[in-house]
């Protein structure tokens, strides 16, 4: 991969940096549109700069949000090489430059740097049906917090002695959306019994004790959307790995580090704390981080944390749970 390009992604435009020297930092830029015609603009300017072929060409990309993902993908079926990286990763890197300013253009120029040097992993696209998965699970999450909500302003307004009108308007609402999310519910089931292999996986998440539905959907959707090369690497990405404090003589207590998806953290809760009793894997390890000295939240964090790891291997292992006693 001789060709370097950074790419700056926003929702209107692309800012492209060609790095034709890594030496002497020259570089080509340009902006296209982010669009499918400027996608097209952008591949044949990559051919005519560089003078290769695209699959000699490393393009460097920060997720951001959901607008990276139609280039990532484009790009991809080209044949081009991509990164797509964490932008905390590339800001921090942006420091060590000492870079003063920031602009489209500037961080272009950045990320290409970034891709010379640092040489990313390359990027995966997700298999189609798990892309789907997550787009079906992440509205059905949308539509249970507008339940919520509307569920409060409902109790607010029958509260407040609101006008009938307001009250039938809220409960009408309220009617609408849980018939929406029961929709959508059975939709995601469909939609898992129609792909055998995100069924066959879904039955091994939901063997272990205290994974029921909703847990198996979302370790499903992100276990098998990410290549996580260890158990570790995806209780990391969730937040439910421990942070240690300690400076100097000072040792302050673990917690967990919450650096991750929030909404996996927050649906994990419960069920460890179920498993705390009914798992016996699980049982086991907090009997004994118990025994020597740990505190309960410690004990739940730890619990999250076994179970996304039982999660990682039962799918790695393609084996059902099978719980095995340490003596």
């Amino acid at each position: 991969m001789n060709c370097i390009i950074g790419i700056d992604v926003s929702k209107d435009k692309i800012d492209v940096a060609y790095l034709r020297d890594i030496q002497t930092l020259k570089v080509k830029t340009k902006v296209f549109k982010n669009t499918s015609k400027g996608f097209a603009e952008l591949c044949s300017w990559l051919s005519e700069n560089t003078k290769q072929p695209l699959n000699q060409c490393h393009c460097t990309l920060e997720a951001t949000g959901i607008y990276h993902e139609p280039l990532a993908l484009w790009l991809f079926d080209q044949g081009v090489n991509v990164s797509v990286c964490n932008p905390a990763q590339v800001k921090g890197f942006a420091k060590s430059l000492g870079a003063q300013h920031k602009t489209d253009k500037i961080d272009s120029i950045i990320l290409a740097r970034y891709g010379a040097l640092m040489r990313p992993a390359l990027w995966q696209p997700e298999p189609k049906e798990v892309r789907e998965l997550k787009a079906l699970i992440a509205r059905l999450d949308a539509l249970e917090t507008d339940l919520i909500r509307e569920q409060n302003r409902l109790e607010k307004a029958e509260f407040s002695t609101a006008s009938e009108l307001v009250i039938e308007s809220l409960s009408n609402m309220i009617q609408h959306l849980e018939t929406e999310r029961k929709r959508l519910d059975k939709e995601i089931d469909d939609h898992i019994d129609r792909h055998p292999g995100l069924k066959k996986d879904q039955e091994l998440l939901r063997s272990i004790p205290s994974v029921g539905r909703v847990v198996s959907r979302l370790m499903l959707a992100l276990i098998r959307g990410k290549d996580f090369k260890r158990a570790g690497d995806c209780a990391a990405f969730i937040g439910v790995i421990p942070k240690i404090q300690e400076s100097g003589i000072f040792k302050g207590r673990a917690s967990l580090s919450k650096k991750g998806n929030s909404n996996i953290r927050a649906k994990l809760y419960m069920p460890a704390v179920t498993a705390m009793r009914f798992n016996p894997t699980i049982e086991q390890h907090i009997k004994r981080m118990l025994e020597n000295g740990k505190n309960k939240m410690q004990a739940v964090g730890a619990a999250m944390r076994k179970l996304v790891h039982i999660c990682f291997g039962v799918l790695k292992n393609q084996r059902p749970y099978e719980f095995k006693a340490v003596t």
